[in-house]
């Protein structure tokens, strides 16, 4: 069974506004790294948060795991949501908790209310966000806040809090859009190889298209809210590009 099935999606903010997707289409298999690449305003971000409807699709449809994400109810979109861990590009972290409580924060929906309340976690949920953060080389900051932090530093809490989950689908939002070079780099290749290790397809919006290409198996490539590319990553060639970011300057 494919991981996540994708028919005709039309997303759309006004009805006196453009389309910012049109009609696009595509599937995720168990095993896929799949990068979305193209010029900006193309509908990367967007089609990403269809996913999990922090956007609401015009129509069209989203399957995951044989479920139809469009159709469910608020209380069944919670409940599905557990399942779709998100990393996101301004990191989304709570400024004031401690890495440890923004890690933890990944397991409030399987969490009643009371419990979250007083942040009463299980022991096995404690142990595994301790494993994560000695994963993502931040064992030696548990108690620090989220807010003393660097922006790789920040992303990588992120990449745990997303895990811990034990996610079923990972979408990628734009992670290294406000990192530098090296450390862009080094975050993508943790997604990448955590997410590998952890067994979980990853959907991924990225600007840089030489970290796109290094480290996913395929690409979809849009323009203007129209699928333009869909392949392997090593098919992506220069008149590829060309055709995708059309007279933008890469």
């Amino acid at each position: 069974m494919k991981t996540l099935e994708i028919t005709n999606l039309r997303a759309q903010y006004e009805r006196s506004r453009p389309e910012v997707l049109k009609g696009v289409s595509f599937n995720l298999d168990p095993d896929d790294f799949l990068a979305i690449i193209g010029p900006s305003g193309a509908g990367k971000s967007t089609l990403i948060r269809c996913v999990n409807r922090l956007v609401e699709p015009t129509s069209g449809d989203v399957i995951f795991n044989g479920v139809n994400v469009t159709k469910l109810n608020h209380r069944e979109l919670r409940k599905i949501r557990r399942y779709i861990g998100m990393i996101f590009q301004e990191f989304n972290l709570v400024e004031r908790m401690s890495v440890m409580d923004n890690v933890l924060s990944g397991r409030l929906g399987y969490t009643n209310t009371l419990r979250s309340l007083f942040r009463l976690y299980p022991k096995a949920d404690i142990k595994k966000a301790l494993d994560l953060l000695e994963r993502v080389g931040l064992s030696d900051f548990v108690d620090k806040r989220a807010d003393e932090l660097s922006g790789g530093q920040r992303q990588r809490v992120g990449i745990a809090r997303a895990l811990i989950q034990d996610p079923k689908l990972l979408l990628v939002d734009e992670p290294t859009s406000s990192l530098d070079p090296k450390i862009s780099k080094e975050i993508m290749g943790m997604i990448r190889k955590m997410s590998k290790e952890e067994g979980v397809p990853t959907l991924c919006n990225i600007h840089d298209v030489n970290l796109a290409l290094e480290f996913s198996n395929r690409v979809i490539g849009l323009q203007d809210g129209v699928k333009m590319f869909d392949g392997p990553s090593k098919n992506v060639d220069k008149k590829t590009l060309e055709e995708i970011y059309a007279f933008e300057v890469l």
